[in-house]
């Protein structure tokens, strides 16, 4: 038995064997290999092959022993006569006790086992002849006795197991967890492993891994890594590493603001300038998050697995990340997390070049979690954070790193972090990042599923950080008092290291100034307060509270490490020096973390490192990692740049050479070069990373810095000289075409020379209102966005108008906006010039949640420079403006684009007052049904316009702004007449408030039978004059409009915006005079119309004399003209025809119908078609009381231009033979193209129709239309028209054989059967035929076709003002 397992029995061997007796006692002994198999309690009897008995006695004792060998064998618990292979045992006595002995620590609270009959705790011996033991051993008492033994051994054994099981069970069961951990724990010994090593073991063989493993975990490695990370995790150093006083994270800790949501992308202002921005954030519009919660997903969103928190230099991420582990590591929160597992940046760093497993990466920094499985518990939570990630120097190469998913898979350390935060190793493991913001977007944003920025202190909280940092609540509020009276050191305490530097600072001095006033008895003085004494030591600008804090922390250690107590400090220039050249080379190259390596490039020795972090705690500082390697920094970036600048300044003092231009052979450089190249480079900078360095570089410049220095920089002769200089070089940058950003720094450089001119005049003109009538200058426009940007007020709403109504005062305060929830721009004479400075505060993490910039000549130029941020997913405005703005379609475009872009935060969208073109609005109500777009509000229209459309909305069943045809038959109240109907007048005026809008883009606007009144034709037509330009169609059929109605739409139709292409006026009620305004007005504005019906009105001699001079108008290219029952006279079709005759070239459709034309009129048609220029495609002449002889000169007459004729109908005419023959040779003609042929009602015999159809079947390919119903052909002329039917090339569509006195079908059917006809045939009607029986078998051959059939053998009503109608509309 190996020593280790030793130390792991349940009991050790107490048995002692003497010369005169062997002990009775009965030992329990368990010494189980490591791989904890199970012990085996078996009761034997074998005897060592070694043993020595003598005849006197033998030993009475049990031992229960096991000697499970290391390989993993059960043990085998044996009872034996003899414990030891070598005991020699006497001739005395037997021992009838019995012994059990437990080893447990005498700090547990386990049960005894021991029952002795000595006190000294041996055995007791007896002696005994050879006869007394041989006697003794045939007793039975002895069997019975051993069975008793046991019994009250199991019983033990069993009560002290079920009493640990319980235990177990209350801890599975997160009853209590702490105190069962903790009493394990601290009265932890062997025989409670045993216990627990049986309870896993048996955990595991029933299949309750889960539970195994999570008795294991809370016990063993839960336990031992929350006492690793409590001891580490309980003390804070502010501004200290490992030298100086800590204090109890818990005393100290304040709570700090932070915030859901944000931008991944990187913002590139000073940290600093952030903090000023996010000081004038309103909290009210934030979702703030407690730190304890940050893996806590609301019910609709999705689990968080990933936290990204980014915060500046200092405000408290690391800190926030100590007391998030100490909480949890105390049992206080989140105890729903297993394992906690800290790694940071700066220490993985150290490890950027080894291989190794992410198991084998927790062991070197967790040393007790060795064994610890990981791949096993995907079942539990396990976090791992990664703070600092600015600090990291690993590519982080997410898209190029291979793959890894196994735990115990060796990899660089980089492919490691990358596969942890995308998910691919342990994707159940939760991850919280910390960051600085110019890092953050090193992570790629899908890889994020929550975005939190640590804000630091909110004002609240500042106050309660000093409160509980001081413990003099007078000097506290002394202190608080004093911070507030600086805007820019209240704004600075946003930072919690600035607030420790503050508290550091004024406390000393306090302290300093009691001290002396009280050695000088002066103690009326020492009662003064910071604001009362005002002196200039106390500190009001960042430089003075920095000077402070250097000059007192190397005093402090001085007096720490060298006993020196007086008033001036003893300044070890070289040493400055040194960290002075690390911390300004490094600034320029934005390094805050630096390592051996890099101290030896800047010559600083690392020894020497650690002397300074010695002397100069507060200042510069040194940190040993978990794993070996030590790294140093700056307790703050502001102190980095703070040492830059006086490193600067002394680099001045010793060679009389600027810092930028060391290796210059120029000499002698003055103290306003340095400053004026300083300021330049600050300005160059694209980022603002050397802002602050330059408030301090110019504040060092002082004579009152300076002095506090004294020993260090020396006095400069000719300070008033170079500060005033310097001053007007500052003022002259203003002129430049600065961004706002670096205006406002450079007004903070100003302030730290004490220069106020400029900001008083600003607070004058303010005090005064009158701002919006003052000439000011760049630098006034740049002074009044710092001293709004510094108020105590804070602005919620922006309004221009308050200021100057230009663009560049917008882009000058433009940096005011971003502060800003509100900004109301309207009215403003603004241009694009103004959306580009927008776009930028829309890009940037601003408050800015409504912006109206309504009433402003933006175009769309404008549109889409404002687009580029509000595509950006930084922006989060809800609310936007932008009515009148001149926007078209190309602006209505880019809005949606941007909006698809970033379609999760706006609101509001009002356009209201623009043209959007044709696709504007729908491409914005597509957008709409975008389910990740937010927007619930899209306004276009003007309130009664809004409501015009929902009313619209209503009647017609969809949004009228996305339609083109606009058809309101629907659009009544009563009916008096089939197609008339009564409309009221707010219908009337809901319809005309819609279709004055430019956001209605209808092309065709149908009002049939609305019976308008005068008063309601006057609000369509003024209506339709201010939005003219889209209306193509305009259909009115079934309107009286009177005479003074006339005259209103034929105002309206001279409009020379108006570009109507067609004009449907049938049924209208229009006399000769009215026919005669009318087209008049047509005369005007002739070159756009396309078609004109007149169609059942009765337009007289003057207005066919009217309507001719339009249609002779060079200008005028009417296609299609309808002029169908109009009461045509002879005369009347002369002047009309002649009048075509002079303008034929663009007529294509012809409709002449019920209207008596006579001979002459017929005459002068026939030689309109005959013109050679003439491409008539349609022609209608039905029922014009067209003879034989007028039928054969039409025929003649078509026959000569046969080219272009598609469509002919001349039903209800009595054509005789001759007409039909003439048309037959028309039909025959191969030039001849004609797709439909009316002739119903047309009185066509058998003959006549055998004539026709053998015209068809000689040119059958083009025809896809005929009607020949009503005409007696009889069932010959049946079979004749399926001799064209089975013609190959006969392609017809449409037969209609209505009333022809068919009686018989069969063979149509027959016909249809065997050819390609029914392939083609889409209609054929038979109606009003007796057609018997055989019409069974055409409908079973029609039936699985797409032909619509229709063989009703009842007659239809004789509707003829309905086939009138047909006849007008054609």
């Amino acid at each position: 038995m190996s020593e280790e397992q030793g130390k792991m029995s349940l009991s050790e061997k107490h048995s002692v064997i003497s010369d005169s007796c062997v002990s009775g006692s009965v030992s329990v002994k368990s010494d189980c290999s490591k791989d904890g198999d199970l012990p085996n309690f078996s009761v034997e009897k074998p005897m060592s092959a070694k043993s020595v008995i003598s005849d006197s006695c033998v030993s009475g004792s049990v031992s229960v022993k096991s000697d499970c060998s290391k390989d993993g064998d059960l043990p085998n618990f044996s009872v034996e006569k003899q414990t030891s292979a070598k005991s020699v045992i006497s001739d005395s006595c037997v021992s009838g006790s019995v012994f059990v002995k437990s080893d447990c620590s005498k700090d547990g609270d386990l049960p005894n086992f021991s029952e002795e009959t000595p006190s000294s705790g041996k055995s007791f011996e007896h002696k005994t002849s050879d006869s007394d033991f041989q006697t003794h051993r045939k007793h039975k008492g002895f069997q019975d006795g051993l069975l008793g033994i046991f019994q009250d051994l199991e019983n033990q054994i069993m009560n002290y197991l079920k009493h640990e099981l319980e235990k177990f069970k209350k801890i599975l069961q997160k009853e209590n967890i702490i105190d069962f951990v903790k009493d394990f724990n601290e009265n932890r010994c062997s025989i409670k492993e045993a216990a627990l090593d049986l309870t896993l073991y048996f955990l595991r063989e029933m299949k309750q891994e889960e539970s195994a493993d999570t008795l294991e975990d809370e016990l063993i490695f839960i336990h031992q890594l929350k006492c690793g990370l409590q001891k580490k995790y309980q003390c804070v150093f502010e501004g200290i590493a490992q030298q100086g006083d800590s204090r109890l994270l818990k005393n100290i800790y304040t709570d700090l603001y932070i915030t859901q949501g944000g931008s991944e992308q990187v913002n590139t202002e000073h940290e600093v300038r952030q903090i000023e921005v996010a000081s004038r954030r309103h909290e009210a519009q934030e979702l703030q998050v407690e730190c304890r919660h940050l893996f806590e997903a609301s019910e609709q969103d999705k689990q968080i697995r990933t936290v990204l928190t980014k915060g500046v230099a200092g405000i408290g991420k690391s800190v926030s990340v100590q007391k998030f582990v100490l909480d949890w590591a105390e049992g206080k929160e989140n105890q729903e997390i297993s394992f906690i597992f800290p790694l940071p940046f700066r220490e993985m760093n150290l490890k950027e070049k080894e291989t190794l497993s992410l198991m084998e990466l927790i062991t070197q920094f967790f040393p007790e979690t060795k064994g610890l499985n990981l791949t096993r518990r995907n079942r539990f939570k396990v976090l791992f954070i990664l703070d600092g990630l600015d600090e990291c120097r690993l590519p982080l190469n997410f898209a190029g790193n291979e793959t890894c998913c196994d735990v115990s898979s060796p990899a660089s350390l980089d492919v490691l972090l990358t596969n942890l935060i995308k998910g691919n190793l342990l994707p159940s493991a939760l991850i919280w990042i910390t960051s600085r913001p110019a890092a953050a977007s090193k992570i790629p944003p899908d890889c994020i599923d929550r975005l939190t920025e640590i804000r630091g202190f909110n004002d609240a909280q500042k106050e309660e950080y000093f409160r509980k940092r001081l413990t003099d609540e007078n000097q506290a509020k002394e202190i608080i008092d004093h911070v507030k009276q600086s805007k820019s050191l209240f704004i600075m305490c946003h930072i919690p290291v600035f607030c420790w530097i503050s508290a550091t600072v004024l406390q000393n001095i306090l302290q300093e100034k009691r001290n002396n006033d009280v050695k000088h008895n002066q103690a009326d003085d020492a009662s003064k307060t910071l604001q009362e004494s005002n002196t200039e030591d106390t500190p009001k600008t960042l430089t003075q509270m920095y000077t402070h804090f250097l000059r007192f922390q190397i005093q402090q250690s001085r007096r720490k490490y060298n006993g020196e107590y007086t008033p001036d400090v003893s300044w070890d220039k070289d040493a400055i020096l040194s960290l002075g050249k690390l911390a300004f080379h490094h600034l320029l190259n934005n390094n805050l973390i630096f390592y051996d390596t890099d101290l030896e490039a800047c010559g600083i020795d690392v020894y020497k490192a650690s002397v300074y972090s010695g002397m100069c705690t507060q200042i510069f500082k040194e940190e040993t990692g978990i794993i070996l390697g030590t790294m140093y920094c700056f307790v703050h970036l502001t102190l980095q740049e703070f040492i830059a600048a006086l490193y600067a300044h002394l680099i001045l003092d010793t060679n009389k050479k600027s810092v930028f231009d060391q290796d210059s052979k120029k000499i002698n450089e003055s103290m306003i070069d340095l400053l004026k190249t300083a300021v330049d480079k600050a300005l160059e900078s694209d980022n603002g990373h050397l802002d602050l360095f330059l408030r301090f570089l110019l504040g060092l410049s002082l004579q009152s810095n300076r002095r506090i220095l004294r020993g260090l920089l020396t006095p400069q002769d000719q300070d008033d000289q170079s500060t005033e200089k310097i001053l007007q070089y500052i003022k002259q940058k203003f002129d430049a075409n600065l961004s706002p950003e670096r205006s406002i720094n450079l007004f903070y450089c100003l302030n730290e020379l004490n220069e106020q001119t400029l900001v008083k005049e600003i607070q004058t003109h303010l005090s005064k209102g009158s701002l919006s009538s003052a000439d000011f200058s760049s630098a006034h426009w740049s002074a009044l966005a710092f001293v709004l940007l510094t108020s105590d007020e804070e602005m919620e709403e922006f309004e221009l108008q308050k200021f100057h109504k230009s663009d560049e005062c917008l882009i000058r305060l433009s940096a005011v906006i971003k502060t800003c929830k509100r900004a109301l721009l309207n009215d403003c004479n603004l241009t694009d010039r103004s959306c580009s400075a927008l776009a930028t505060v829309l890009e940037s993490d601003t408050s800015l949640k409504e912006l109206n910039m309504s009433n402003n000549n933006l175009q769309d130029s404008g549109v889409k420079l404002l687009c580029t941020g509000l595509k950006d997913m930084k922006c989060e405005l809800e609310i936007l403006r932008l009515s009148d703005c001149n926007i078209t379609e190309e602006g209505y475009k880019a809005l949606a684009s941007a909006l698809r872009s970033n379609p999760s935060h706006l609101l509001e969208l009002d356009l209201r007052g623009n043209d959007p073109g044709e696709s504007g609005v729908k491409e914005l109500d597509d957008l709409l049904q975008d389910p990740n777009c937010t927007l619930k509000t899209l306004r276009f229209l003007s309130p009664s316009a809004e409501e015009s459309c929902q009313f619209v909305n209503g009647v017609v069943g969809k949004n009228p702004l996305l339609l083109k045809t606009l058809n309101l038959n629907d659009f009544r109240s009563t009916r008096n007449h089939p197609f008339i109907y009564e409309i009221e007048d707010t219908q009337v005026n809901h319809l005309a408030a819609l279709l004055q809008d430019k956001h209605c883009r209808v092309n065709m606007l149908i009002l049939g039978g609305c019976s308008f009144t005068d008063d309601q034709w006057e609000s369509l037509t003024s209506a339709l004059k201010l939005n003219p330009s889209h209306l193509r169609e305009l259909i009115l059929m079934w309107n009286g409009p009177g005479e003074s109605g006339v005259k209103i739409l034929s105002d309206f139709l001279i409009e020379p915006q108006l570009k109507l292409e067609k004009l449907c006026l049938c049924y209208c009620s229009i006399t000769e005079e009215r026919c005669e305004i009318l087209t008049s007005a047509l005369k005007s504005n002739p070159s756009h119309l396309r078609e004109l019906n007149l169609s059942q009105n009765i337009p007289g001699d003057s207005g066919m004399k009217n309507l001719s001079d339009l249609l002779m108008n060079p200008q005028s290219k009417l296609e299609k003209l309808q002029l169908c029952k109009c009461s045509i006279t002879e005369e009347q079709c002369v002047i009309l025809t002649s009048a075509l005759k002079s303008n034929p070239s663009h007529l294509r459709d012809l409709n002449l119908s019920l209207n008596n034309l006579g001979d002459s009129g017929v005459k002068t048609l026939s030689d309109l078609l005959m013109k050679p220029h003439l491409k008539m495609e349609k022609l209608w002449l039905c029922k014009c009381s067209i003879t034989e002889e007028q039928c054969v000169i039409l025929a003649s007459a078509l026959k000569s231009n046969p080219s272009h004729l598609r469509e002919l109908s001349l039903s209800e005419n009595n054509l005789g033979d001759s007409g039909v023959k003439n048309l037959s040779d028309l039909l025959m003609k191969p030039q001849f193209k004609l797709e439909k042929l009316h002739l119903s009602h047309c009185s066509i015999t058998e003959e006549q129709c055998e004539i026709l159809t053998s015209a068809l079947k000689s040119n059958p390919s083009h025809l896809r239309e005929l009607d020949i119903s009503k005409n007696q052909i009889r069932n010959t002329g049946v079979n004749l028209l399926c001799d064209v039917l089975n013609n190959s090339d006969c392609k017809l569509e449409t037969l209609r054989l209505n009333d022809c006195g068919i009686t018989d079908v069969s063979s149509l059917t027959q016909c249809l059967t065997n050819t390609k006809a029914l392939q083609f045939l889409k209609v054929l009607y038979l109606r009003e035929n007796h057609i018997g029986d055989s019409k069974q078998e055409l409908s079973d051959v029609v039936r699985d076709s797409n032909c619509e059939l229709s063989v009703d053998e009842f007659s239809l009503p004789d509707f003829g003002q309905i086939k009138d109608i047909k006849c007008c509309i054609s």
